[in-house]
């Protein structure tokens, strides 16, 4: 007896199906999305985990960068991106956590729209200054602010600049002005020829300059003292009780790519980065690398929107 036709189509849909051709991933070259543009901590990790993943899986790894609005631009290309594991983005905070409470008009679900593959650590922002601006210390810096109103600015980046200086300036109720940029380089280079006079920055980008004495670095915005920076104090430790900014960094992909090409790629993916020579070079560029299950991370990010939106909130920061 012959099978109808619909039963055949059906049954070879499922035998091509993605999830079971996943034995043959990859095919082609993966593209992996930088949030940030060239230059910046988000492009330096993703060319630190393009070279290894490519060896891993045989296949090059093409890093692509889709800078603008915060990260926001990347992350809804990489969610409309076929659900085949041939686009993976470096996703942070800034698209992840914070845009859906700073931006009016978000056309992604940070949850929904994407696929957690692991967690790849944490940066640790801290805030730099123009050695022309006095002050050693974070109380000497709002002393300062507070006797000259609206002559000192602050660059940001990213959202997580943006909500630690709009922190600052709400808890010291001091006049700054705000000088938003695309991406980092562009935003460090003003500070470091005194055109906006301090920034919070991740180390991957203010150390070196931290190091050779052309800034002056005041506090980190983590809670804990900093293992890469430990002598640098914490907002909280500077009078910002209780301030703790997690700028984190991980690999999605978009919402329904099969189960086994995203275990795949987890199991190669941890292997690189609690890998010595990965976390070296992570580490010397100022991002403390970790991974992670595809369910830790997934959790995390739902619990980093709740974090985030209390923070941008106690902040008084409004949607644009």
């Amino acid at each position: 007896m012959k099978k109808p036709l619909c039963i055949l189509v059906a049954a070879a849909a499922v035998l091509f199906s993605p999830a079971l051709r996943a034995d043959d991933y990859p095919s082609k070259p993966i593209t992996l999305v930088a949030i940030f543009g060239p230059g910046s901590a988000s492009d330096t990790i993703c060319r630190v985990l393009a070279q290894p993943l490519g060896i891993a899986l045989k296949q090059t790894v093409i890093v692509e960068h889709r800078p603008g609005a915060n990260g926001a631009l990347a992350a809804l290309y990489t969610a409309r991106q076929p659900a085949d594991g041939y686009t993976l983005m470096l996703g942070t905070n800034s698209p992840l956590s914070a845009a859906p409470f700073m931006m009016k008009n978000v056309s992604f679900d940070p949850v929904k729209d994407f696929t957690a593959v692991t967690r790849v650590g944490s940066y640790t922002l801290m805030l730099v200054v123009h050695p022309s601006v006095p002050g050693n210390t974070v109380k000497e810096l709002i002393e300062y602010a507070k006797a000259n109103p609206g002559k000192l600015s602050y660059a940001s980046a990213n959202t997580s600049g943006i909500v630690a200086g709009e922190t600052l300036k709400h808890w010291a109720e001091i006049d700054m002005l705000h000088v938003p940029y695309k991406s980092s380089p562009p935003a460090i280079q003003d500070v470091l020829a005194g055109r906006v006079s301090m920034m919070f920055t991740d180390l991957t980008v203010g150390l070196p300059h931290v190091r050779a004495g052309t800034l002056r670095a005041l506090a980190v915005t983590r809670l804990k003292r900093s293992s890469l920076f430990p002598e640098l104090p914490t907002l909280d430790e500077a009078g910002v009780t209780g301030f703790d900014m997690d700028s984190w960094a991980g690999i999605v992909a978009p919402a329904n790519t099969p189960r086994e090409i995203v275990t795949r790629l987890n199991s190669e993916l941890r292997k690189i980065i609690d890998g010595p020579e990965v976390k070296s070079l992570l580490g010397n560029v100022g991002f403390e690398a970790f991974s992670s299950s595809p369910g830790e991370f997934g959790g995390f990010i739902k619990a980093q929107l709740g974090h985030w939106g209390k923070m941008v909130k106690d902040a008084g920061i409004q949607p644009e």
